[in-house]
């Protein structure tokens, strides 16, 4: 279990914005090499895009279609010379089988996690929404 955060007012926590969005693109972020630039239907005419670290566990072509939470109100900012406006909730779980076998500094046999000691899961919705539904 992940260390807990210190607790947040109700007021506080009713200020985020949490919206169903639908994945329109997703493609390999020209200039970082753990990012993807995803193009979401937000409700809104225009859409938006964000820039999501799930490179290593998602092929952006599996992810078109899929509907997720995303946090909408969050202030847009450059990554990596592309815009990112918003964020998309996912879940990340540590793997008790991905440990490789690794000498210890002393000789002694050791364990180290390995590169893929964990796994990224987007949040998604088990039914098809409207895109832009308030997520509460």
């Amino acid at each position: 279990m992940s260390e807990q955060l210190a607790p947040i007012s109700y007021d506080l926590f009713a200020k985020i914005d949490f919206r169903v969005a639908t994945i329109r693109a997703a493609e390999v972020h020209p200039n970082a090499d753990k990012l993807l630039k995803i193009q979401l239907d937000d409700g809104t005419p225009a859409g938006r895009q964000v820039c999501a670290g799930i490179k290593a566990w998602y092929d952006p072509s599996t992810l078109v279609g899929k509907q997720v939470i995303i946090v909408a109100n969050l202030e847009p900012r450059q990554l990596r010379g592309e815009t990112s406006a918003g964020m998309i909730l996912a879940a990340s779980d540590l793997r008790e089988l991905a440990v490789v076998s690794e000498l210890a500094a002393d000789g002694a046999p050791g364990a180290k996690p390995g590169p893929d000691a964990r796994d990224v899961i987007l949040l998604t919705v088990d039914k098809a929404v409207k895109p832009g539904s308030k997520v509460s």
